[in-house]
């Protein structure tokens, strides 16, 4: 089976473990983002009241939600998950020779197919809402794309230690707590102090997260200085990442 092939068929397999024994099976992976969207946009939106400054449209507090809680499920369920996939697959990894990296590619790729599904649902929404849809949108893959590769390094690098340091994948969970707090999803960026808005560019979910925010709520091109920023570090922690594992692979698989 070529590495392609592998990585498709654990994909698929994710799905169907996923909704094991429900009658629904499949259809739950369309279900769940339509259900998600209709709290993101008519709880939040109009049953609570929420409400941007500047904003007369009753559904610009949900959309505001939405785009940044919807990236952000890909994006912490890649890095969570990617955290402790070394040792779940330990079984696969010891009968199988597959490069360690193709495991957290398979991840990312079925986050992404629930991404892409729940924002298929979120742009019918946009259209029957008459939302205006403009140029900065087409942006939104490669905002994708930079999101998941820095998840994809960050996991890379955390699937590693992890090995070796049961205790960091609960730290990982206990720090993406904490970064999404940190990160404007559910709350506006001029309610914070100062100083904490003075870090915040510092923050890559941060400048990925007011990207979307930008061209679905507010209408205004993204920072691109921020975005290439984040392009160049992103691709460094992967280099750095994969530095480490090459450095470690053999004790890594040695202790699985």
């Amino acid at each position: 089976m070529s590495r392609a092939s592998l990585i498709w068929e654990l994909t698929k397999r994710d799905f169907s473990e996923k909704f094991a024994g429900s009658v629904l099976g499949f259809v739950w992976s369309l279900i769940l983002p339509i259900v998600n969207l209709v709290i993101y946009m008519l709880i939040f939106g109009k049953i609570m009241g929420g409400r941007l400054p500047g904003k007369s449209d009753i559904y610009a507090y949900g959309v505001y939600v939405t785009v940044g809680l919807v990236p952000w499920m890909a994006f912490v369920g890649s890095i969570s998950r990617a955290s402790n996939i070394f040792l779940e697959k330990r079984n696969l990894i010891s009968k199988v020779s597959i490069p360690l990296p193709s495991l957290l590619v398979y991840v990312n790729l079925a986050e992404a197919i629930t991404f892409m599904i729940s924002m298929g649902f979120f742009f019918i929404f946009l259209f029957f809402t008459h939302h205006k849809f403009d140029m900065n949108m087409l942006l939104v893959p490669f905002l994708f794309y930079l999101q998941q590769l820095f998840a994809f390094g960050f996991g890379l690098l955390a699937a590693t230690l992890t090995v070796f340091l049961r205790d960091i994948k609960e730290v990982i969970t206990l720090t993406l707590q904490f970064w999404f707090w940190f990160t404007p999803i559910v709350y506006v960026r001029d309610i914070l102090p100062d100083a904490v808005k003075s870090i915040l560019p510092y923050n890559p979910a941060y400048v990925i997260i007011e990207s979307y925010q930008r061209i679905f709520v507010f209408g205004t091109d993204p920072n691109y200085q921020a975005l290439i920023v984040m392009t160049l570090c992103t691709h460094l922690l992967l280099f750095f990442s994969y530095w480490t594992l090459r450095a470690l692979e053999k004790d890594v698989r040695d202790f699985l």
